[in-house]
């Protein structure tokens, strides 16, 4: 048995490492809000424990070994899964699942897991449109981008968005900008960089805070040549 506070270390790594490469103690400070030498000490621990969970090297940074992946991919997987068991069982915004998932998937059963999962007609994605993590420790890799960095005249469909900041999220579903949502870029502030989208027959404007949370496919190009037509994508 880990304890939470290992599982919230092994999460933000997974969370911040892009492929084999090194996580800097003090990204995973800030992420998890404590000192540098405090998060420093813990994954010196973890490198140091029976069945290493991370590799650790000064001045580098932290990464997952394997075993350290599967671990932070269970709980990952419990999170996810309770917050789309809260919202379609239960009926809870998606604005208020995610704390409700930080305290409960410390301590969830495997046996409470499966039933959950056998309640769900499908649990490859969680409300937010995050990947679930199977079973067996696989997780559905998309192809999403920022919104933040898509090209006006671009049309898109909204893939992903970050759950942490419920006062983002009430906002974006006042405005119907669920997972799924498709709507095109129609222009970008000079010196704000907030967009503006068309979306059905609304026209609205996303500020920079909303485009960093906020992952999306392009369905249809932006026209990359005056008088050349827009590709429509598979």
């Amino acid at each position: 048995m880990l304890s939470q506070s290992v599982e919230n270390f092994l999460k933000a790594i997974y969370d911040l490492q892009k492929g084999d490469q090194w996580v800097a103690t003090s990204a995973l400070a800030e992420r998890l809000k404590q000192k540098p030498a405090s998060a420093t000490n813990m994954v010196q621990r973890l490198a140091r424990t029976e069945g290493q969970l991370v590799e650790y090297v000064p001045y580098q940074g932290v990464r997952l070994t394997d075993t350290g992946t599967k671990v932070a991919l269970e709980i990952i997987r419990h999170h996810r899964l309770i917050e789309l068991y809260l919202t379609q069982a239960l009926g809870l915004p998606w604005d208020r699942v995610h704390d409700e998932a930080e305290k409960l998937e410390h301590v969830i059963s495997e046996e409470l897991e499966d039933r959950m999962a056998a309640a769900l007609t499908d649990t490859r994605f969680d409300p937010h449109g995050s990947p679930i993590p199977t079973k067996d420790g696989h997780i559905k890799k998309n192809d999403a981008i920022l919104l933040a960095d898509v090209p006006v005249e671009a049309s898109v469909r909204i893939v992903e968005v970050h759950d942490h900041d419920a006062r983002l999220l009430r906002y974006l579903g006042d405005l119907g900008l669920y997972p799924g949502a498709a709507f095109t870029v129609i222009g970008r502030e000079p010196f704000s960089h907030a967009l503006q989208i068309q979306f059905g027959d609304r026209r609205l404007h996303l500020g920079e805070d909303a485009l960093a949370h906020i992952w999306v496919t392009i369905t249809i190009s932006a026209v990359p040549v005056a008088g050349t037509p827009a590709q429509e994508l598979p």
